[in-house]
């Protein structure tokens, strides 16, 4: 039981160290506009390593739940641009999700699964239904943390194919918003301005992603509507 818990063990072992160490004061924009000049020197200087060290570095972000997805998401589009950076990003956060996904899952969720009671059983057999409806209404909509939704279908039964495609393809709108907002950073620090998540998701964008968050719900509300339809035809 120690041995499958230990990569778990130390995904939190790492979070609970680098909380310690406050390392997310590394990942802050204060960090990135004081040393901004700097930065985009490096990146223009090496534009193969620059790409491949913040891949890396979003990627353990994402799979050891550390502080800093939100600003390195940005800052990929104020370091490469609004396209690249937004390809990055959402590559470098499907691969730590995933990375974490199967930790958790062959850690902790299989064990749950096999063991779990009634009500839990119900619940895990009510998402995993719709489980690439519902996990995309969780991505395209950043109510909860990250790393909380990148934990928990690991103990709901969902299938790896279904957590990796509702990943990638769900969190693309959020994360080109960010990488887009990120390519203009360089004039907000020009005028001594602050970027933040309300003036990035504005009503508009905020919209569109609840109408795409409901376009993901219409499969889950046609087979409710299929199961009623059948139920009143059985009775009639």
């Amino acid at each position: 039981m120690l041995k499958r818990l230990l990569p778990l063990l130390i995904v939190a072992l790492v979070l609970v160290l680098a909380l310690f160490l406050d390392l997310g004061r590394y990942f802050s924009f204060g960090q990135l506009a004081e040393h901004r000049e700097q930065l985009l020197d490096w990146v223009a200087l090496h534009a193969l390593l620059a790409p491949v060290i913040y891949i890396l570095t979003y990627t353990l972000v994402v799979a050891f739940s550390l502080p800093g997805a939100f600003v390195m998401t940005i800052g990929g589009g104020f370091l490469f641009g609004a396209l690249p950076g937004g390809v990055y990003a959402v590559s470098c956060a499907t691969v730590g999700a995933l990375l974490l996904f199967l930790i958790a899952k062959t850690s902790v969720g299989d064990y749950l699964l096999s063991n779990a009671g009634g009500a839990m059983k119900k619940m895990q057999h009510g998402f995993a239904e719709n489980a690439l409806s519902y996990m995309f209404v969780l991505r395209l909509v950043p109510i909860f943390p990250f790393f909380l939704v990148n934990l928990v279908p690991a103990f709901l039964g969902i299938s790896l194919r279904v957590y990796l495609f509702a990943t990638f393809f769900g969190i693309m709108p959020v994360t080109f918003v960010y990488a887009l907002a990120g390519s203009g950073l360089g004039g907000l620090f020009d005028q001594g301005g602050a970027i933040t998540l309300a003036g990035i998701m504005t009503p508009e964008i905020l919209v569109a992603l609840t109408g795409l968050a409901l376009l993901a719900l219409l499969p889950v509300g046609y087979k409710h509507f299929n199961r009623k339809t059948a139920k009143n035809i059985e009775r009639s």
